[in-house]
């Protein structure tokens, strides 16, 4: 089952000058793990932007479950429900602390805040967290504020989990320990992981390997 498709989908900047997308199709299953590699511009965040709904094509479809021609609003709320985010700056807020922010996603799903912290409280716990649940960002080292963030896009059972480059802020022990964390999330909960990164050690562990350059897909290939 495709949990997501782009038909022919291109994005332009400055008229049609700027090609940051061009052409694109391709699918991403329910439970496939798949790394989008490519040198710095080539367009992988772009691509990455489409597939969640963040940015809009200039040309062609974007399909989540058989819906097309997708409204921002629901886009909203197929992110809140469906989609899960984890970002190279961790994009966590500082003054709320490690629980609270693993909280935001769920407000206006779970409605009851007993069930938000107790989920949230299950999150952190499950990633090692659990006597750091209570510090904000600036008490938490950086692999801590990955966890934090990776417990966050959990929060609402997603079927899938965008990262763009979860490491690039990481040594290399930790980046090692948060891409077994997510892995390991991917094959235990069979949700589809898609992994925007420049480490082949990362893209070798993905089922399918799509390399962009210039806004184009120049191969796929085959990873594990």
């Amino acid at each position: 089952m495709d949990l997501i498709s782009l038909n022919n989908v291109s994005k332009f900047y400055n008229g049609k000058h700027i090609k940051a997308l061009n052409n694109i199709t391709l699918s991403i299953s329910k439970g496939e793990f798949v790394s989008i590699v490519g040198p710095s511009g080539s367009g992988k965040s772009t691509l990455l932007n489409m597939m969640s709904g963040l940015d809009k094509p200039s040309e062609g479809d974007v399909i989540f479950k058989d819906q097309k021609n997708i409204s921002n609003r629901s886009w909203r709320e197929i992110r809140s429900m469906n989609i899960g985010f984890v970002f190279q700056k961790f994009n966590l807020l500082p003054t709320f602390t490690a629980l609270e922010n693993v909280e935001i996603p769920m407000f206006g799903v779970i409605n009851n805040p007993k069930k938000r912290r107790s989920k949230a409280t299950e999150l952190l716990d499950q990633l090692g967290l659990k006597n750091r649940m209570h510090h904000y960002q600036n008490e938490l080292s950086g692999g801590e504020q990955q966890r934090v963030a990776i417990a966050r896009s959990l929060a609402n059972d997603p079927d899938i989990i965008f990262a763009d480059e979860p490491t690039g802020n990481l040594d290399s022990v930790t980046s090692e320990s948060i891409i077994k964390l997510l892995t390991d999330i991917h094959k235990q909960l069979n949700m589809a992981l898609v992994i925007v990164t420049h480490n082949e050690n990362i893209s070798k562990l993905s089922n399918r390997i799509i390399k962009i350059l210039d806004g184009k897909i120049v191969t796929e290939s085959t990873g594990k």
